[in-house]
């Protein structure tokens, strides 16, 4: 009996990575689950476990091209890579914008997702059946104030995706972008505002119902599961209150 295929989700220890690695196991995979947090990450596979489906843990910084060599010695036959590990930092404008923060954005959101696709990609090409998915966001693909260096790196993501679509055409890779827009996790934007949770708050004032991490997993989920001569090529997630990135229902008390 042939061993199910394994699913490779990186920032999995919380939010929605955590999320698509309960989902994609539930899904039939074997997941495996990587971020710098390995306590975290031990947790989510524990559950994992315990809900009879497969999953193990492993500590990995995306931004270290050495530490995902590795990794990818380690795990030869791959089928599914859900490059997921991001974030924001800061909500300056350009002029007084921190440039580390900048810096910090690009290497997680646009270098982390090179090295690994990089890394992975041979096993995914050998599996006959490989997917790549790039969490991207719909900050890449739509500027707002205060966001520049997020859109920015956001906008790496989603081109690396597109090109790399056209880059191995007939290899039997699909290359799937999911952009989510508002989702309200524990840490997202409590981490973009450096622990300000009032300010973290008020991203969401008023939205009744922003998407949640489940609901962006669903949606990797269902990407992934579709049957293979049909790609994703790019899929556009919001919640209802939510027309773009600057205009949001919000009901105010």
């Amino acid at each position: 009996m042939a061993s199910a295929p394994i699913a490779v989700v990186t920032g999995a220890s919380s939010g929605i990575g955590a999320a698509t690695a309960r989902q994609l196991a539930a899904a039939g995979y074997r997941v495996v689950l990587t971020a710098r947090r390995k306590d975290r990450l031990e947790a989510v596979a524990a559950e994992i476990n315990a809900a009879g489906h497969q999953a193990m843990a492993y500590g990995l910084d995306v931004t270290d091209r050495e530490a995902v060599d590795s990794f990818a010695t380690a795990f030869r036959e791959i089928a599914v890579l859900v490059n997921n590990a991001g974030g924001a930092l800061g909500a300056d404008p350009v002029a007084t914008s921190d440039p580390a923060d900048w810096r910090q954005m690009y290497e997680v959101n646009v270098i982390g997702v090179l090295n690994l696709t990089q890394a992975l990609l041979p096993a995914l090409t050998a599996s006959g059946d490989g997917t790549v998915v790039v969490l991207s966001s719909t900050a890449g693909h739509a500027t707002y104030e205060g966001g520049a260096g997020y859109v920015a790196a956001k906008n790496g993501a989603r081109v690396l995706a597109e090109t790399l679509r056209l880059e191995i055409v007939g290899r039997p890779v699909r290359v799937i972008e999911i952009a989510p827009g508002m989702v309200k996790t524990e840490e997202f934007a409590t981490t973009r505002f450096r622990g300000d949770t009032e300010k973290a708050a008020k991203v969401y004032e008023g939205v009744a119902e922003p998407l949640t991490a489940e609901d962006v997993a669903e949606t990797v989920t269902w990407a992934v599961t579709r049957p293979p001569h049909v790609n994703i090529d790019l899929l556009v997630v919001r919640p209802r209150a939510q027309a773009s990135n600057t205009k949001v229902h919000r009901e105010l008390r």
